[in-house]
């Protein structure tokens, strides 16, 4: 195993901060009393939760409230509207007030559509007509699995499109209680090749928990890739240095990739300043020492990273600590969408104006991409002509396979932030016209007609 970093030290120990801790927090850093009364009110609704790293090593005190990490990971004014923050406020000062409260949350959570891109509908599969519980289908090769016991993280994203995974509403989450399901469906679609485990966080997951859920999987013979999603590099890096299993962990990933499988390390990584730190560095060298990939991917958002200097300074510290650039993600249309989301038109221009500073070995990276219902839909540019502008887009990815890799295009728009709000040009396949608008999208496991 590689050593540790010089200047890092084994004595980190991981403490997290949730509602009830905003007002020390808020002692603790000097924010101001207007703040603080919007952090508390919007967590109401929205998951909040930090830890010391992130605290002490990645937020800019001397920023505040326009510092990026800082949006990241509080609440923010306007990330709910102004009627349903003045709502909360009123009833939350108001200890006779507590059902109302409560109703009232459950009102404007149902209302930021917690489950976006027909996840729940239509991507739950069923063995013998049984839906089974943490386990999603939506292409052809790749099952994602939500082991219970990582549906947590370290600390919470604003933007997180999995919010719902975290407000304790049990109707909202996806959770398998053990590999059992998973194994079984496995076994009955020998066309899955890889399997994402994702939350949440598996990485909360101490190794030996973890183990239980990935050892079992590689009992299959038809999985080849084990894909891990995961902000632990970001957020609590210790993981992989200095807490008490780090070794372990380690230990586990090497037993994966010395069982023949490729083991891929998903690290969401949405702002430079998440790479700029010794332990963070230190964290991806010894995954890789392990034989693990690490691929990272992250949305673009308003308010963080929504311009070309910050995205081009990402992907080159991605690359300059041997990882791949993978995907700029579209902010999903699910929680706070309204504050954290950037016209497709800027967010292709940000982009390229990105993608023409990086070496060659960075122009892995795909985006802007969309995961929307039909499947991953990326903006490669737009296109001049005497009909007008249009966006040129294409099916990266796609819940019925026949689409993945073809080209279509949309009428061109400064406003329109995700796919439901473009025209779809008649030049356009009709099946690809069909499952954008909805009428030619079916669910799993009717893409590939085993169920």
């Amino acid at each position: 195993m590689t050593l540790l970093a010089d200047g890092l030290t084994d004595t980190a120990r991981f403490r997290a901060y949730g509602p009830r801790h905003i007002d020390a927090v808020a002692e603790r850093f000097g924010l101001p009393a207007e703040i603080c009364s919007t952090i508390k009110a919007i967590a109401r609704v929205l998951p909040f939760r930090v830890n010391e790293y992130v605290l002490n090593e990645l937020v800019d005190w001397h920023n505040i409230p326009d510092d990026p990490i800082f949006r990241m990971v509080f609440p923010q004014r306007g990330m709910l509207s102004p009627a349903d923050e003045f709502r909360l406020a009123a009833l939350g000062a108001d200890p006779g007030m507590k059902v109302a409260l409560r109703q009232a949350v459950k009102e404007i959570r149902d209302g930021l559509n917690p489950h976006p891109s027909g996840q729940r509908q239509l991507n739950v599969p069923t063995v013998d007509g049984v839906r089974i519980p943490g386990l999603q289908h939506k292409y052809l090769q790749t099952v994602l699995y939500f082991p219970a016991q990582g549906q947590t993280c370290h600390s919470y994203c604003t933007y997180c499109f999995r919010w719902a995974q975290f407000v304790g509403d049990a109707d909202l989450r996806f959770a398998a209680p053990n590999p059992d399901g998973l194994i079984a469906y496995l076994k009955r679609h020998p066309h899955v090749s890889d399997v994402l485990v994702t939350g949440g966080d598996p990485m909360v997951m101490s190794t030996e928990r973890l183990r239980s859920h990935l050892r079992p999987i590689l009992d299959v013979e038809s999985v080849s890739t084990i894909r891990i999603g995961t902000k632990s590099v970001a957020y609590w890096p210790y993981r992989f240095v200095t807490d008490r299993d780090a070794d372990d962990v380690l230990r586990l990933f090497e037993e994966v990739v010395a069982a023949g499988r490729t083991l891929a390390v998903m690290a969401h990584f949405s702002h430079p300043r998440e790479l700029e730190t010794a332990v963070a560095r230190q964290a991806i060298a010894r995954i890789r020492s392990t034989g693990a990939v690490v691929y990272c991917q992250g949305p673009m958002i308003a308010h963080v990273n929504d311009d070309a200097p910050t995205w081009s300074e990402l992907w080159r510290r991605e690359l300059a600590v041997g990882a791949v650039p993978y995907y700029m993600f579209v902010e999903r249309d699910t929680g706070p969408h309204e504050y954290f989301k950037v016209p497709l038109a800027r967010a292709v221009e940000i982009f390229h104006a990105a993608y023409r500073t990086l070496p060659g070995l960075a122009r892995t990276v795909r985006g802007p991409v969309m995961s929307a219902t039909p499947g991953k839909v990326v903006v490669d540019g737009v296109e001049e002509t005497p009909a007008g502008r249009f966006f040129q887009l294409r099916m990266l990815q796609a819940r019925n396979p026949a689409l993945a890799g073809r080209p279509f295009r949309a009428r061109y728009s400064t406003s329109a932030s995700w796919l439901t709000e473009l025209r779809i040009d008649r030049s356009a396949p009709p099946d690809i016209t069909a499952a954008v608008a909805g009428t030619g999208v079916q669910g799993t496991p009717a893409l590939t007609g085993q169920g």
